[in-house]
């Protein structure tokens, strides 16, 4: 009842945080989705943290760690490298743009009788395709969850269940259980409930108050999540004997060699290297979000100045990638000694999806009455902050780039009513809920689904990135990696199962037809790249338009080179720092501690020459903040 109870007081403040926030959500799209451009940076990358903890991702990395060992890892961490170049050279140009979606910079950015399509484009396949089928892995996890911790069977009064019961049987929709010994109908329709509820209260919340109510509960979401996690964390150490004893129990379970690839940060076989080092040098570059594309951009286009969006990505970026890993670490490493598994279960075609739901049983084994109820809850936050997330993300595609522009723009040629806007915003999220609901019905494990996803992105990277460092990147361009990605990453998924060789052709495919496309085509009028430059000051390539704006022209190419200077020594105090704190904490067997000492050091020497940079006030910044 004591963690019931603490789960209830969680739902109560989000949905009152959504009706607090209504009033100024309801003005315009603006406020919505961007609340009125007036978040602070620190909130802005404690919101960006909140969403990208998911309740899916410590089952994936519990999954990962299992499958693969530690090193496996860096395809998450090595993100770190995109959120701060996000962080360091694109935040600010997102924030500058004035728009309210990525899908409607296409009409800032380039010109041509194809601007609407390719913008309208943008926003079904990102805000409906990527988004719902990200929630749908983040659904799986909660129907896992709620395998565990809602047996409604139990709780509910027979009518009522009975009723749910009934239709499940009638519809024949099956969500199986893959760790409990329930009928399958009854494990289908406890997860019914439990979906119906989880999603029903962040819906609600959510298209309630818009941005402001998702970042208001975001910022309580992710702290709950964090000492959720890190108590956690310490139970699961103090169930196997403590720190220190977990290199040694993790040997003695499954020996020198196989504890040595479990506990490595780096590939242990000399036959995995290069594909180690093909998918992380591509994976962070070649994937939709390369410059924050998504909900990074509107956070970073919600802050109120060009500071506190490159604080809200150095923010996330070291709460994302240092903090929560090294917890998630622990707890998946800890795991491996309180639930070891056998060679032969290792070798079965369910050995991911059984290894990552451990980490949900693992809350209802280890943890006490009342602490079970905060990482429950912590649980519960880290779900609702995704979904209320991408709700509002997709949702601003639909209301902003295809009901205005495209329906009331364009078709009807009438402008729109603010309060009609935000009434085709609220039923969006309905729309887009219903269709990752669907996705989620088919999904089995979540790596499979997140393995599939980044070879569909794989394909747009480095074209999302070129449009803001090269000024003769052009809409075609973008037409050229969307129609790339979507005809070869099918193939690639029939004719290969080597992730690393989907991942290198598709990068190399893609970015070879983008550019090839750029030099046969037409080039972005030159007063739209003008106005485009005045208006966010973009570095890199920009030669031409430099000097039609009166600025030098070699000054776009030396504040690229200065940012990427920057971004190097920020993601190598990252990187070795996690590292660092990473080993000293489960060291490899009969290891010194004298490399982890290294890297701190190391780390800490690095740290001033980013952080001046990072937490000072650009020096091109735009007089008048307010964009």
């Amino acid at each position: 009842m004591i963690d019931l109870l603490i789960v209830l007081a969680f739902v109560i403040y989000s949905i009152s945080s959504g009706f607090i926030a209504k009033k100024k959500a309801s003005q315009n799209l603006s406020e919505y989705f961007l609340a009125g451009r007036t978040i602070s940076g620190w909130r802005a990358g404690f919101s960006m943290a909140a969403t990208q903890f998911a309740a899916d991702t410590p089952l994936l990395v519990t999954g990962l760690i299992a499958t693969s060992g530690i090193f496996m890892l860096w395809r998450l961490w090595i993100y770190g490298i995109a959120f701060l170049m996000m962080g360091f050279i694109f935040s600010i140009g997102w924030r500058r743009a004035g728009v309210l979606t990525d899908a409607e910079l296409t009409e800032v950015r380039y010109s041509g009788k194809g601007v609407l399509p390719l913008r309208v484009l943008k926003a079904v396949y990102y805000g409906t395709v990527i988004n719902c089928v990200v929630m749908a892995m983040v659904l799986v996890a909660a129907v896992r969850i709620a395998e565990v911790f809602l047996p409604w069977h139990l709780w509910l009064p027979g009518g009522i269940y009975n009723f749910f019961l009934s239709i499940t049987t009638a519809s024949g929709i099956s969500l199986g259980s893959s760790v409990t010994n329930l009928d399958p109908v009854v494990a289908t329709t406890n997860n019914i409930i439990s979906i119906l509820l989880i999603v029903g209260f962040t819906t609600l919340y959510s298209t309630t108050g818009g941005l402001r109510s998702v970042i208001s509960t975001d910022v309580v979401q992710f702290s709950l999540a964090m000492i959720g996690t890190l108590i956690y964390a310490i139970e699961v150490v103090r169930h196997i004997g403590g720190i220190g004893t977990i290199v040694d129990k993790v040997v003695a379970l499954y020996g020198v060699n196989m504890a040595d690839k479990l506990l490595s940060f780096a590939p242990t076989g000399g036959e995995l290297l290069l594909p180690f080092l093909v998918i992380i040098g591509l994976q962070w570059f070649f994937q939709m979000n390369s410059d924050g594309t998504g909900y990074l951009a509107q956070r970073s286009m919600a802050c109120s100045t060009d500071r506190d969006a490159r604080i809200a990505a150095l923010v996330f970026s070291w709460m994302q990638i240092f903090l929560r890993s090294l917890i998630w670490l622990i707890i998946g490493v800890s795991l491996l000694v309180f639930y070891p598994f056998t060679p032969a279960e290792a070798a079965g075609d369910t050995f991911a999806a059984t290894r990552e739901i451990l980490f949900v049983t693992g809350i209802n084994d280890i943890l006490p009455v009342g602490i079970r109820g905060i990482m429950l809850t912590a649980m519960l936050a880290a779900l609702a902050s995704t979904i209320d997330t991408h709700l509002n993300w997709g949702a601003s595609y639909w209301s902003n780039d295809i009901y205005q522009r495209l329906i009331c723009n364009e078709w009807l040629k009438r402008k729109p009513k603010n309060t009609e806007l935000v009434l085709a915003a609220r039923l969006s999220n309905i729309f887009i809920l219903l269709i990752a609901l669907t996705i989620m019905a088919n999904l089995s494990s979540i790596q499979t689904a997140w393995f599939i996803s980044l070879l569909f992105g794989a394909g747009m990277g480095s074209v999302l990135v070129l449009r803001w460092l090269w000024e003769r990147i052009n809409l075609f361009s973008e037409l050229a990696a969307i129609t790339v990605s979507l005809i070869v990453a099918p193939i690639l998924l029939v004719v290969t199962d080597a992730e690393w060789i989907r991942l290198g052709t598709m990068a190399l495919v893609s970015t070879t037809a983008a550019i090839a496309v750029t030099f046969f085509t037409p080039k972005t009028d030159a007063s739209v790249l003008i106005k485009f430059y005045k208006k966010t000051r973009p570095m890199g390539f920009w030669r031409k338009t430099a000097v039609l704006v009166g600025d030098d022209a070699a000054v776009p190419v030396k504040k690229l080179f200065k940012e990427i200077k920057i971004t190097f020594f920020a993601a190598a105090s990252l990187f070795l720092m996690l590292i660092g704190v990473g080993k000293l904490l489960i060291p490899t067997p009969d290891t010194s501690i004298f490399f982890p000492l290294l890297y701190l050091a190391i780390a800490l020497i690095l740290t001033p020459f980013w952080w001046r940079e990072a937490t000072s006030q650009p020096a091109d910044t735009i007089k008048d903040e307010n964009v």
